[in-house]
Protein backbone atom coordinates (compact mmCIF):
# COMPACT_ATOMS: atom_id res chain seq x y z
CA UNK A 1 0.00 0.00 0.00
CA UNK A 2 1.50 3.42 -0.96
CA UNK A 3 2.32 5.65 1.98
CA UNK A 4 1.98 9.45 2.00
CA UNK A 5 3.47 12.03 4.36
CA UNK A 6 1.66 15.35 4.84
CA UNK A 7 4.31 17.71 6.25
CA UNK A 8 2.41 21.03 6.08
CA UNK A 9 -1.06 21.99 7.26
CA UNK A 10 -3.74 20.63 4.90
CA UNK A 11 -7.50 20.38 5.27
CA UNK A 12 -8.68 17.28 7.18
CA UNK A 13 -10.79 16.53 4.10
CA UNK A 14 -7.58 15.99 2.12
CA UNK A 15 -6.37 13.49 4.70
CA UNK A 16 -9.67 11.66 4.36
CA UNK A 17 -9.33 11.50 0.57
CA UNK A 18 -6.05 9.62 0.91
CA UNK A 19 -7.61 7.21 3.40
CA UNK A 20 -10.76 6.70 1.33
CA UNK A 21 -8.61 5.88 -1.71
CA UNK A 22 -6.83 3.18 0.27
CA UNK A 23 -3.52 4.95 0.94
CA UNK A 24 -1.72 5.02 4.26
CA UNK A 25 -1.19 8.61 5.41
CA UNK A 26 0.77 10.29 8.21
CA UNK A 27 0.41 13.96 9.20
CA UNK A 28 3.63 15.33 10.70
CA UNK A 29 3.89 19.10 10.44
CA UNK A 30 6.58 21.46 11.67
CA UNK A 31 9.48 19.12 10.87
CA UNK A 32 12.92 20.67 10.54
CA UNK A 33 15.23 19.57 7.73
CA UNK A 34 17.01 16.86 9.69
CA UNK A 35 13.75 15.41 11.03
CA UNK A 36 12.31 15.28 7.51
CA UNK A 37 15.47 13.64 6.13
CA UNK A 38 15.32 11.01 8.89
CA UNK A 39 11.79 9.80 8.01
CA UNK A 40 11.25 10.64 4.31
CA UNK A 41 12.72 7.31 3.17
CA UNK A 42 9.55 5.54 4.35
CA UNK A 43 7.18 7.40 2.01
CA UNK A 44 6.00 7.13 -1.60
CA UNK A 45 4.36 10.56 -1.64
CA UNK A 46 4.94 13.92 0.05
CA UNK A 47 2.13 16.51 0.29
CA UNK A 48 3.29 20.04 1.09
CA UNK A 49 2.40 23.71 1.02
CA UNK A 50 5.11 26.40 1.20
CA UNK A 51 6.79 25.63 4.54
CA UNK A 52 8.48 22.32 3.70
CA UNK A 53 11.68 22.71 1.67
CA UNK A 54 12.28 19.80 -0.71
CA UNK A 55 16.03 20.17 -1.16
CA UNK A 56 18.65 17.85 -2.71
CA UNK A 57 19.55 16.33 0.69
CA UNK A 58 15.87 15.57 1.33
CA UNK A 59 15.50 13.99 -2.12
CA UNK A 60 18.70 11.99 -1.65
CA UNK A 61 17.19 10.44 1.49
CA UNK A 62 13.83 9.81 -0.19
CA UNK A 63 14.64 6.41 -1.68
CA UNK A 64 10.98 5.40 -2.19
CA UNK A 65 9.56 8.82 -3.06
CA UNK A 66 7.61 8.94 -6.32
CA UNK A 67 5.63 12.19 -6.14
CA UNK A 68 5.64 15.56 -4.38
CA UNK A 69 2.28 17.35 -4.38
CA UNK A 70 2.26 21.12 -3.75
CA UNK A 71 -1.11 22.45 -2.60
CA UNK A 72 -0.84 25.78 -4.40
CA UNK A 73 0.85 27.29 -7.45
CA UNK A 74 4.42 28.18 -6.58
CA UNK A 75 7.02 25.43 -6.28
CA UNK A 76 9.92 27.67 -5.24
CA UNK A 77 10.41 25.43 -2.19
CA UNK A 78 11.05 22.35 -4.38
CA UNK A 79 14.36 21.82 -6.15
CA UNK A 80 12.93 20.85 -9.54
CA UNK A 81 16.18 19.76 -11.23
CA UNK A 82 17.04 17.54 -8.27
CA UNK A 83 13.53 16.08 -8.18
CA UNK A 84 13.61 15.38 -11.90
CA UNK A 85 17.04 13.76 -11.63
CA UNK A 86 15.72 11.58 -8.80
CA UNK A 87 12.71 10.52 -10.87
CA UNK A 88 10.27 12.29 -8.55
CA UNK A 89 7.18 13.82 -10.14
CA UNK A 90 6.31 17.30 -8.86
CA UNK A 91 2.65 18.35 -9.08
CA UNK A 92 0.93 21.60 -8.17
CA UNK A 93 -2.63 22.99 -8.20
CA UNK A 94 -2.33 25.97 -10.52
CA UNK A 95 -5.87 27.38 -10.40
CA UNK A 96 -7.13 26.61 -6.88
CA UNK A 97 -6.51 29.99 -5.23
CA UNK A 98 -6.86 32.52 -8.07
CA UNK A 99 -10.03 34.23 -6.81
CA UNK A 100 -8.71 34.42 -3.26
CA UNK A 101 -5.46 36.08 -4.35
CA UNK A 102 -7.29 38.52 -6.63
CA UNK A 103 -9.66 39.49 -3.82
CA UNK A 104 -6.72 40.09 -1.49
CA UNK A 105 -5.19 42.48 -4.03
CA UNK A 106 -8.47 44.42 -4.24
CA UNK A 107 -8.70 44.50 -0.43
CA UNK A 108 -5.13 45.81 -0.23
CA UNK A 109 -5.97 48.51 -2.79
CA UNK A 110 -8.93 49.70 -0.71
CA UNK A 111 -6.85 49.62 2.48
CA UNK A 112 -4.18 51.68 0.74
CA UNK A 113 -6.64 54.17 -0.71
CA UNK A 114 -8.29 54.89 2.67
CA UNK A 115 -5.43 54.28 5.17
CA UNK A 116 -7.60 51.70 6.90
CA UNK A 117 -4.90 49.86 8.93
CA UNK A 118 -3.36 53.13 10.11
CA UNK A 119 -6.73 54.66 10.98
CA UNK A 120 -7.70 51.47 12.81
CA UNK A 121 -4.52 51.53 14.94
CA UNK A 122 -4.97 55.22 15.70
CA UNK A 123 -8.60 54.79 16.75
CA UNK A 124 -7.78 51.81 18.96
CA UNK A 125 -5.19 54.04 20.64
CA UNK A 126 -7.97 56.55 21.46
CA UNK A 127 -6.52 59.34 19.28
CA UNK A 128 -9.51 60.10 16.99
CA UNK A 129 -7.32 61.65 14.27
CA UNK A 130 -10.08 62.14 11.71
CA UNK A 131 -8.32 64.89 9.76
CA UNK A 132 -5.08 62.90 9.49
CA UNK A 133 -6.46 60.13 7.30
CA UNK A 134 -7.59 61.81 4.09
CA UNK A 135 -7.98 59.04 1.52
CA UNK A 136 -8.74 58.89 -2.19
CA UNK A 137 -11.61 57.35 -4.14
CA UNK A 138 -10.95 54.47 -6.51
CA UNK A 139 -13.92 55.28 -8.76
CA UNK A 140 -12.72 56.89 -11.97
CA UNK A 141 -9.06 56.17 -11.21
CA UNK A 142 -6.72 54.33 -13.58
CA UNK A 143 -5.82 50.81 -12.42
CA UNK A 144 -2.64 49.53 -14.06
CA UNK A 145 -2.22 45.74 -14.05
CA UNK A 146 1.22 44.29 -14.74
CA UNK A 147 0.51 40.70 -15.80
CA UNK A 148 -3.03 40.03 -16.98
CA UNK A 149 -3.21 36.25 -16.81
CA UNK A 150 -5.47 34.13 -14.63
CA UNK A 151 -5.33 36.25 -11.44
CA UNK A 152 -4.72 39.55 -13.22
CA UNK A 153 -7.82 39.09 -15.36
CA UNK A 154 -9.94 38.55 -12.22
CA UNK A 155 -8.52 41.75 -10.71
CA UNK A 156 -9.31 43.55 -13.97
CA UNK A 157 -12.91 42.36 -13.82
CA UNK A 158 -13.25 43.56 -10.21
CA UNK A 159 -11.64 46.89 -11.09
CA UNK A 160 -14.08 47.44 -13.96
CA UNK A 161 -16.91 46.67 -11.51
CA UNK A 162 -15.57 49.45 -9.29
CA UNK A 163 -15.85 51.85 -12.25
CA UNK A 164 -12.10 52.13 -12.65
CA UNK A 165 -10.33 52.59 -15.98
CA UNK A 166 -8.26 49.40 -16.32
CA UNK A 167 -5.08 49.28 -18.38
CA UNK A 168 -2.78 46.26 -18.62
CA UNK A 169 0.79 45.48 -19.61
CA UNK A 170 1.30 41.85 -20.61
CA UNK A 171 3.28 40.79 -23.70
CA UNK A 172 1.07 37.69 -24.01
CA UNK A 173 -2.22 39.61 -23.87
CA UNK A 174 -3.69 39.87 -27.37
CA UNK A 175 -5.74 42.92 -28.41
CA UNK A 176 -8.77 40.65 -28.92
CA UNK A 177 -8.51 39.22 -25.41
CA UNK A 178 -8.03 42.72 -23.96
CA UNK A 179 -11.13 43.91 -25.78
CA UNK A 180 -13.17 40.96 -24.50
CA UNK A 181 -12.05 41.75 -20.95
CA UNK A 182 -12.80 45.45 -21.31
CA UNK A 183 -9.22 46.56 -20.61
CA UNK A 184 -6.81 48.65 -22.63
CA UNK A 185 -3.56 46.93 -23.54
CA UNK A 186 -0.56 49.26 -23.15
CA UNK A 187 3.21 49.16 -23.03
CA UNK A 188 4.90 49.30 -19.64
CA UNK A 189 6.03 52.93 -19.94
CA UNK A 190 2.50 54.05 -20.78
CA UNK A 191 1.10 52.14 -17.80
CA UNK A 192 3.65 53.71 -15.44
CA UNK A 193 2.81 57.23 -16.66
CA UNK A 194 -0.98 56.83 -16.45
CA UNK A 195 -1.82 54.55 -13.53
CA UNK A 196 -3.11 55.88 -10.20
CA UNK A 197 -2.89 52.36 -8.77
CA UNK A 198 -0.46 49.68 -9.98
CA UNK A 199 -1.02 46.03 -9.07
CA UNK A 200 1.39 43.24 -10.01
CA UNK A 201 0.20 39.79 -11.09
CA UNK A 202 3.12 38.36 -13.02
CA UNK A 203 5.42 35.45 -12.21
CA UNK A 204 9.01 36.14 -11.22
CA UNK A 205 11.15 35.56 -14.32
CA UNK A 206 14.35 37.06 -15.68
CA UNK A 207 12.22 39.57 -17.58
CA UNK A 208 10.03 40.60 -14.63
CA UNK A 209 12.57 40.55 -11.80
CA UNK A 210 12.97 44.10 -10.39
CA UNK A 211 10.43 45.40 -12.90
CA UNK A 212 9.65 48.22 -10.47
CA UNK A 213 13.13 49.61 -9.85
CA UNK A 214 14.29 53.20 -9.32
CA UNK A 215 14.20 53.95 -13.06
CA UNK A 216 10.65 52.69 -13.57
CA UNK A 217 9.36 54.11 -10.29
CA UNK A 218 10.59 57.54 -11.45
CA UNK A 219 8.44 57.14 -14.59
CA UNK A 220 5.32 56.57 -12.51
CA UNK A 221 2.65 59.18 -12.06
CA UNK A 222 3.31 61.25 -8.92
CA UNK A 223 1.13 59.97 -6.08
CA UNK A 224 0.82 56.44 -7.46
CA UNK A 225 -0.10 53.64 -5.06
CA UNK A 226 1.41 50.18 -5.60
CA UNK A 227 0.04 46.73 -4.67
CA UNK A 228 2.03 43.49 -4.88
CA UNK A 229 0.32 40.19 -4.07
CA UNK A 230 2.27 38.22 -6.70
CA UNK A 231 5.94 37.52 -5.99
CA UNK A 232 8.72 39.07 -3.96
CA UNK A 233 11.53 40.27 -6.20
CA UNK A 234 9.28 42.12 -8.64
CA UNK A 235 9.96 45.35 -6.72
CA UNK A 236 13.36 46.63 -5.59
CA UNK A 237 12.37 47.29 -1.99
CA UNK A 238 15.08 49.87 -1.27
CA UNK A 239 14.11 51.81 -4.41
CA UNK A 240 10.45 51.75 -3.37
CA UNK A 241 11.37 53.07 0.08
CA UNK A 242 13.29 55.97 -1.49
CA UNK A 243 10.39 56.77 -3.84
CA UNK A 244 7.95 56.85 -0.91
CA UNK A 245 10.26 59.01 1.21
CA UNK A 246 10.60 61.50 -1.65
CA UNK A 247 6.82 61.74 -1.95
CA UNK A 248 6.77 60.47 -5.54
CA UNK A 249 4.97 57.26 -4.53
CA UNK A 250 2.07 57.83 -2.15
CA UNK A 251 2.14 54.36 -0.64
CA UNK A 252 2.36 50.63 -1.13
CA UNK A 253 0.52 47.50 0.02
CA UNK A 254 2.66 44.36 -0.01
CA UNK A 255 1.76 40.74 0.64
CA UNK A 256 5.05 39.31 -0.67
CA UNK A 257 8.68 40.16 -0.04
CA UNK A 258 12.07 39.45 -1.53
CA UNK A 259 13.01 37.37 1.52
CA UNK A 260 10.36 35.36 3.34
CA UNK A 261 9.48 34.87 6.09
CA UNK A 262 10.07 38.62 6.33
CA UNK A 263 11.11 39.29 9.90
CA UNK A 264 12.81 42.56 8.92
CA UNK A 265 12.53 44.69 5.81
CA UNK A 266 13.50 48.25 4.79
CA UNK A 267 9.81 49.06 4.27
CA UNK A 268 8.68 47.95 7.71
CA UNK A 269 7.67 50.82 9.99
CA UNK A 270 6.77 53.23 7.18
CA UNK A 271 3.38 54.88 7.73
CA UNK A 272 2.62 54.73 4.00
CA UNK A 273 3.20 50.98 3.68
CA UNK A 274 0.71 48.21 4.48
CA UNK A 275 2.14 44.73 4.91
CA UNK A 276 0.56 41.29 5.26
CA UNK A 277 2.38 37.94 5.70
CA UNK A 278 1.77 36.34 2.29
CA UNK A 279 -1.98 35.93 2.85
CA UNK A 280 -2.99 35.94 -0.84
CA UNK A 281 -4.20 32.33 -0.76
CA UNK A 282 -5.29 32.33 2.88
CA UNK A 283 -9.03 31.79 2.83
CA UNK A 284 -10.94 28.74 3.96
CA UNK A 285 -12.22 28.16 0.44
CA UNK A 286 -8.81 28.35 -1.24
CA UNK A 287 -7.12 26.17 1.36
CA UNK A 288 -9.84 23.58 0.96
CA UNK A 289 -9.75 23.65 -2.86
CA UNK A 290 -6.00 23.20 -3.29
CA UNK A 291 -5.79 20.57 -0.54
CA UNK A 292 -8.52 18.44 -2.09
CA UNK A 293 -7.01 18.84 -5.56
CA UNK A 294 -3.53 17.78 -4.54
CA UNK A 295 -4.83 14.77 -2.59
CA UNK A 296 -6.82 13.51 -5.59
CA UNK A 297 -3.90 14.07 -7.98
CA UNK A 298 -1.39 12.26 -5.79
CA UNK A 299 -3.77 9.37 -5.13
CA UNK A 300 -4.46 9.01 -8.87
CA UNK A 301 -0.76 8.81 -9.64
CA UNK A 302 0.19 6.42 -6.83
CA UNK A 303 -2.72 4.07 -7.58
CA UNK A 304 -3.12 4.26 -11.36
CA UNK A 305 -0.08 6.10 -12.76
CA UNK A 306 -2.20 9.01 -14.03
CA UNK A 307 -0.25 12.28 -14.08
CA UNK A 308 -2.13 15.58 -13.57
CA UNK A 309 -0.71 19.11 -13.27
CA UNK A 310 2.87 17.89 -13.34
CA UNK A 311 5.62 20.49 -13.40
CA UNK A 312 8.42 18.24 -14.58
CA UNK A 313 6.86 15.20 -16.29
CA UNK A 314 4.42 15.16 -19.23
CA UNK A 315 1.24 13.09 -19.20
CA UNK A 316 2.37 10.10 -21.26
CA UNK A 317 1.36 6.45 -20.95
CA UNK A 318 3.96 3.73 -20.40
CA UNK A 319 3.32 2.31 -23.90
CA UNK A 320 3.84 5.65 -25.65
CA UNK A 321 6.87 6.86 -23.71
CA UNK A 322 9.85 5.29 -25.55
CA UNK A 323 8.81 6.51 -29.00
CA UNK A 324 7.25 9.79 -27.90
CA UNK A 325 9.89 11.09 -25.49
CA UNK A 326 12.41 12.47 -28.05
CA UNK A 327 9.59 14.22 -29.91
CA UNK A 328 8.37 15.72 -26.61
CA UNK A 329 11.85 17.14 -26.14
CA UNK A 330 11.84 18.46 -29.71
CA UNK A 331 8.38 20.06 -29.35
CA UNK A 332 9.33 21.81 -26.12
CA UNK A 333 12.62 23.01 -27.63
CA UNK A 334 10.82 24.42 -30.68
CA UNK A 335 8.39 26.21 -28.37
CA UNK A 336 11.16 27.55 -26.16
CA UNK A 337 13.12 28.74 -29.19
CA UNK A 338 10.13 30.70 -30.50
CA UNK A 339 9.10 31.88 -27.02
CA UNK A 340 12.49 33.39 -26.23
CA UNK A 341 12.39 35.34 -29.51
CA UNK A 342 8.78 36.53 -29.10
CA UNK A 343 8.27 39.88 -27.39
CA UNK A 344 4.73 40.82 -28.44
CA UNK A 345 1.29 39.32 -27.86
CA UNK A 346 0.71 35.93 -29.46
CA UNK A 347 -2.54 35.60 -31.40
CA UNK A 348 -2.17 32.22 -33.09
CA UNK A 349 -0.06 29.07 -32.85
CA UNK A 350 -0.05 26.32 -35.47
CA UNK A 351 1.81 23.06 -35.00
CA UNK A 352 2.34 21.03 -38.16
CA UNK A 353 3.09 17.30 -37.84
CA UNK A 354 4.37 15.43 -40.89
CA UNK A 355 5.19 11.76 -41.35
CA UNK A 356 5.30 9.25 -38.47
CA UNK A 357 4.95 11.87 -35.76
CA UNK A 358 1.50 12.76 -37.09
CA UNK A 359 0.32 9.31 -35.93
CA UNK A 360 1.52 9.85 -32.36
CA UNK A 361 -0.18 11.50 -29.36
CA UNK A 362 0.01 14.98 -30.85
CA UNK A 363 -2.11 16.52 -28.09
CA UNK A 364 0.72 15.86 -25.66
CA UNK A 365 3.26 17.16 -28.19
CA UNK A 366 1.20 20.33 -28.68
CA UNK A 367 1.06 20.83 -24.92
CA UNK A 368 4.84 20.44 -24.81
CA UNK A 369 5.29 23.04 -27.56
CA UNK A 370 2.93 25.47 -25.78
CA UNK A 371 4.77 24.93 -22.49
CA UNK A 372 8.07 25.83 -24.11
CA UNK A 373 6.50 28.81 -25.89
CA UNK A 374 4.83 30.32 -22.81
CA UNK A 375 7.45 29.53 -20.18
CA UNK A 376 9.89 32.38 -20.96
CA UNK A 377 7.14 34.85 -19.99
CA UNK A 378 5.00 32.85 -17.59
CA UNK A 379 7.38 30.65 -15.59
CA UNK A 380 4.49 28.93 -13.70
CA UNK A 381 3.29 26.89 -16.67
CA UNK A 382 3.30 23.15 -17.23
CA UNK A 383 2.06 20.51 -19.65
CA UNK A 384 -1.45 20.67 -18.22
CA UNK A 385 -1.87 24.38 -17.57
CA UNK A 386 -0.32 25.55 -20.89
CA UNK A 387 -3.40 24.91 -23.09
CA UNK A 388 -5.69 26.43 -20.45
CA UNK A 389 -3.52 29.55 -20.27
CA UNK A 390 -3.43 29.78 -24.07
CA UNK A 391 -7.24 29.56 -24.20
CA UNK A 392 -7.65 32.16 -21.45
CA UNK A 393 -5.45 34.52 -23.46
CA UNK A 394 -7.41 33.96 -26.69
CA UNK A 395 -4.42 32.33 -28.38
CA UNK A 396 -5.80 30.22 -31.21
CA UNK A 397 -4.04 26.84 -31.22
CA UNK A 398 -4.39 24.46 -34.16
CA UNK A 399 -2.76 21.26 -35.36
CA UNK A 400 -2.10 20.27 -38.96
CA UNK A 401 -1.27 16.64 -39.80
CA UNK A 402 0.11 15.56 -43.13
CA UNK A 403 1.91 12.67 -44.74
CA UNK A 404 5.67 12.69 -45.19
CA UNK A 405 6.94 15.26 -47.66
CA UNK A 406 10.30 16.87 -48.45
CA UNK A 407 13.72 15.66 -47.41
CA UNK A 408 12.81 14.48 -43.91
CA UNK A 409 10.71 11.41 -43.09
CA UNK A 410 9.06 13.17 -40.17
CA UNK A 411 9.16 16.64 -38.66
CA UNK A 412 7.35 19.16 -36.45
CA UNK A 413 6.92 22.76 -37.56
CA UNK A 414 5.82 25.48 -35.10
CA UNK A 415 4.31 28.65 -36.55
CA UNK A 416 3.72 31.55 -34.14
CA UNK A 417 1.74 34.60 -35.22
CA UNK A 418 1.97 37.80 -33.15
CA UNK A 419 0.70 41.34 -33.51
CA UNK A 420 3.88 42.23 -35.40
CA UNK A 421 5.08 39.19 -37.33
CA UNK A 422 4.89 35.50 -38.08
CA UNK A 423 7.75 33.24 -36.99
CA UNK A 424 8.30 29.58 -37.85
CA UNK A 425 10.78 26.95 -36.72
CA UNK A 426 10.91 23.27 -37.65
CA UNK A 427 12.77 20.24 -36.32
CA UNK A 428 13.06 16.50 -36.48
CA UNK A 429 14.52 13.61 -34.49
CA UNK A 430 17.61 11.91 -35.86
CA UNK A 431 18.61 8.32 -35.17
CA UNK A 432 19.43 7.76 -31.53
CA UNK A 433 16.59 10.06 -30.45
CA UNK A 434 18.52 13.30 -31.08
CA UNK A 435 16.32 16.40 -31.68
CA UNK A 436 17.56 18.80 -34.37
CA UNK A 437 16.36 22.10 -35.80
CA UNK A 438 16.09 21.88 -39.57
CA UNK A 439 14.59 25.23 -40.55
CA UNK A 440 14.20 28.73 -39.07
CA UNK A 441 11.82 30.97 -40.98
CA UNK A 442 12.59 29.95 -44.56
CA UNK A 443 16.28 29.31 -43.91
CA UNK A 444 17.38 25.68 -43.91
CA UNK A 445 20.00 24.52 -41.39
CA UNK A 446 20.66 21.55 -39.13
CA UNK A 447 21.45 22.43 -35.53
CA UNK A 448 21.32 20.88 -32.09
CA UNK A 449 20.25 23.14 -29.22
CA UNK A 450 22.74 23.30 -26.36
CA UNK A 451 22.40 24.97 -22.99
CA UNK A 452 23.81 28.33 -24.14
CA UNK A 453 22.97 29.52 -27.64
CA UNK A 454 23.46 32.71 -29.60
CA UNK A 455 20.94 33.60 -32.32
CA UNK A 456 22.02 36.18 -34.91
CA UNK A 457 20.19 37.37 -37.99
CA UNK A 458 22.34 39.23 -40.48
CA UNK A 459 22.93 40.11 -44.10
CA UNK A 460 25.08 37.57 -45.95
CA UNK A 461 28.18 39.72 -46.51
CA UNK A 462 31.92 38.87 -46.52
CA UNK A 463 33.77 39.37 -43.24
CA UNK A 464 30.78 38.95 -40.96
CA UNK A 465 31.68 35.50 -39.62
CA UNK A 466 35.24 36.58 -38.87
CA UNK A 467 34.06 39.71 -37.05
CA UNK A 468 31.58 37.68 -35.01
CA UNK A 469 34.18 35.07 -34.05
CA UNK A 470 36.69 37.76 -33.10
CA UNK A 471 34.14 39.50 -30.87
CA UNK A 472 33.34 36.28 -29.04
CA UNK A 473 37.03 35.37 -28.75
CA UNK A 474 37.88 38.79 -27.33
CA UNK A 475 35.18 38.25 -24.68
CA UNK A 476 36.65 34.85 -23.79
CA UNK A 477 33.59 32.95 -25.03
CA UNK A 478 34.33 29.60 -26.65
CA UNK A 479 32.26 28.40 -29.65
CA UNK A 480 31.10 24.79 -29.31
CA UNK A 481 29.10 24.57 -32.55
CA UNK A 482 28.51 27.02 -35.38
CA UNK A 483 25.48 26.68 -37.68
CA UNK A 484 24.83 28.98 -40.62
CA UNK A 485 22.08 29.22 -43.19
CA UNK A 486 20.92 31.78 -45.74
CA UNK A 487 18.00 32.41 -48.07
CA UNK A 488 20.25 33.26 -50.99
CA UNK A 489 23.72 34.63 -51.67
CA UNK A 490 23.92 38.17 -50.32
CA UNK A 491 20.47 37.93 -48.75
CA UNK A 492 19.15 37.28 -45.25
CA UNK A 493 21.16 34.82 -43.14
CA UNK A 494 20.91 33.23 -39.70
CA UNK A 495 23.68 32.12 -37.33
CA UNK A 496 22.86 29.73 -34.52
CA UNK A 497 25.89 29.27 -32.31
CA UNK A 498 26.34 27.05 -29.26
CA UNK A 499 28.74 28.60 -26.76
CA UNK A 500 30.19 27.31 -23.50
CA UNK A 501 28.83 30.05 -21.22
CA UNK A 502 26.30 32.86 -20.99
CA UNK A 503 27.05 35.78 -23.31
CA UNK A 504 27.22 39.02 -21.26
CA UNK A 505 24.99 41.94 -22.22
CA UNK A 506 28.02 44.04 -23.15
CA UNK A 507 29.17 41.41 -25.64
CA UNK A 508 25.66 41.16 -27.10
CA UNK A 509 25.73 44.93 -27.61
CA UNK A 510 29.10 44.65 -29.39
CA UNK A 511 27.72 41.98 -31.72
CA UNK A 512 24.60 44.05 -32.39
CA UNK A 513 26.86 46.93 -33.42
CA UNK A 514 28.76 44.83 -35.99
CA UNK A 515 28.13 45.66 -39.66
CA UNK A 516 25.29 43.70 -41.28
CA UNK A 517 23.77 42.46 -37.96
CA UNK A 518 19.98 42.78 -37.81
CA UNK A 519 19.25 41.08 -34.47
CA UNK A 520 21.16 39.22 -31.77
CA UNK A 521 19.71 37.31 -28.84
CA UNK A 522 21.09 34.97 -26.19
CA UNK A 523 18.99 31.81 -25.73
CA UNK A 524 19.13 29.06 -23.13
CA UNK A 525 17.76 25.50 -23.15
Amino acid sequence: MPKVLISDQLSPAAVQIFKDRGLEVDVKTGLDRDELIKIIGDYDGLAIRSATKVTPPVLAAAKKLKVVGRAGIGVDNVDLPAATAAGVIVMNTPFGNSITTAEHAIAMMFALARDIPQANASTHAGKWEKSKFMGVEVTGKVLGIIGCGNIGSIVADRGIGLRMKVIAFDPFLTPERAQDMGVEKVELEDLLKRADFITLHTPLTDKTRNILNAENLAKCKKGVRIVNCARGGLIVESDLKAAIESGHVAGAALDVFEEEPAKSNPLFGMDQVICTPHLGASTNEAQENVALQVAEQMADYLLTGAVTNSINVPAVSAEEAPKLTPFLTLAQQLGSFAGQLTESGISEVTIEYAGDVAEMNTRVLTNAALTGLLKPQLEDVNMVSAPVIAKDRNIKVSEVKREQQGAYETYIRLIVKTERQERSVAGTVFSGGLPRLIQIKSVNMEAALGRHMLYVTNLDKPGFIGALGSTLGKAGINIANFNLGREKAGGDAICLIEVDADVPAATLAEIQALPHVVQVKALSF
